[in-house]
């Protein structure tokens, strides 16, 4: 499944701590939030490659030169073939029920100043055939740089910049490959700790030999402590200290510096193949509408939190007596719905 959230940005909301047993109950909420999501839209928001079929004629009572695509909305078109003859993309149109010019694409027409048609083939089942992206949108923001990854491997080690801005949950492309990250694990930065650091709270700069090595965002580790970098100065990072319910402590000077900048990978997702990557290479991370995340967050953190209280989180009293969810919680369902949920379209009969 594509969560439309990562973990770290739920346990944030939470302020949890980072243990094998919270992650596995927040993925879980994050997997039903998800689902929650996308059945209040009526849509999946994650582009796919893919080839779909329709019978034509379909029995839709559409114009004979309009492909409604109905849940099966596009991001953009490789290839469109009807009866076995491909139709070039000079020859249709991707079209909106609102009229606007970007995904998602909700029907096909031809364009009526070609001669081309839809049909013809031998049978009427699935003489159309439209091979693309399919999804809501594709909004992408590139990220850092990896250290290459074989066809077969599944652990991608990545710099500081991508560190920072993915987590559990993200969905990545790697040139064509799109991957999601199901596991971080700590590794070197090649750096320790220029001076000692005392356990104490107030004390925010950590010292390090080359503060380019980081990224503000990033988390890191000394010894048992994690700390979020604020912002860096210099070779000094700001930062907050005993992050993810760690331990405050003290560290020697020449401390290592660990970061979660090795990514557990599940390879070739959404129609995608599983390729070798070489070094250098760009993270594209794909990011779904912000309060289609706002929501998914919401809703996983509403389900952890109702789990934890015996599913018995309720107000008022007597026949009032109602679920505390919370006022918050149904205004993004409904700003999110509002912005982002399929309607249904409305034809002539």
């Amino acid at each position: 499944m594509i969560w439309y959230a990562t973990r770290e940005q739920v346990k944030d909301a939470l302020d949890a701590k980072e243990t094998a047993r919270a992650n596995a109950r927040i993925d879980r909420a994050l997997g039903a939030a998800t689902t929650a999501v996308e059945g209040l839209c009526h849509r999946r928001f994650y582009p796919e490659v893919a080839s779909r079929s329709w019978d034509w004629p379909s029995g839709q009572g559409a114009p004979s030169w309009r492909l409604w695509l109905d849940d099966n909305e596009l991001i953009a078109v490789s290839t469109l073939t009807s009866g076995g003859r491909d139709i070039a993309d000079t020859d249709y149109l991707l079209r909106r029920s609102d009229g606007r010019d970007e995904p998602p694409f909700t029907h096909v027409e031809l364009n009526l100043a070609t001669s081309a048609s839809f049909g013809g083939g031998a049978t009427t089942q699935r003489d159309i055939t439209v091979t693309g992206l399919f999804g809501y949108r594709n909004d992408e923001t590139v990220l850092g740089a990896h250290t290459g990854i074989t066809g077969g491997a599944t652990t991608l080690d990545v710099d500081a910049a991508t560190s920072a801005e993915v987590g559990v949950g993200s969905l990545l492309r790697l040139d064509d490959e799109r991957v999601t990250v199901t596991a971080r694990s700590m590794a070197s930065t090649g750096q320790t700790l220029t001076a000692a650091v005392d356990g104490q709270m107030k004390t925010t700069v950590i010292p390090v030999g080359d503060g380019t090595a980081f990224a503000e965002g990033e988390l890191i580790l000394i010894d048992g402590e994690r700390c979020r970098i604020d912002e860096i100065a210099g070779n000094n990072l700001i930062v907050r200290r005993a992050a993810d319910g760690s331990t405050l402590a003290a560290h020697d000077a020449a401390t290592p510096v660990y970061a979660p900048r090795s990514l557990r990978l599940r390879r070739g997702v959404l129609g995608t193949m599983a390729t070798a990557h070489t070094g250098g290479g760009t993270v594209v991370r794909w990011d779904p509408p912000s309060l289609v995340a706002e929501l998914c967050i919401a809703q996983a953190v509403t389900n952890l939190l109702q789990e934890s209280a015996g599913y018995a989180r309720t107000v008022g009293a007597g026949e009032g007596t109602r679920e505390a969810a919370g006022r918050g919680l149904a205004a993004i369902r409904d700003d999110a719905y509002t912005a982002h949920g399929r309607k249904a379209r409305s034809r002539a009969v």
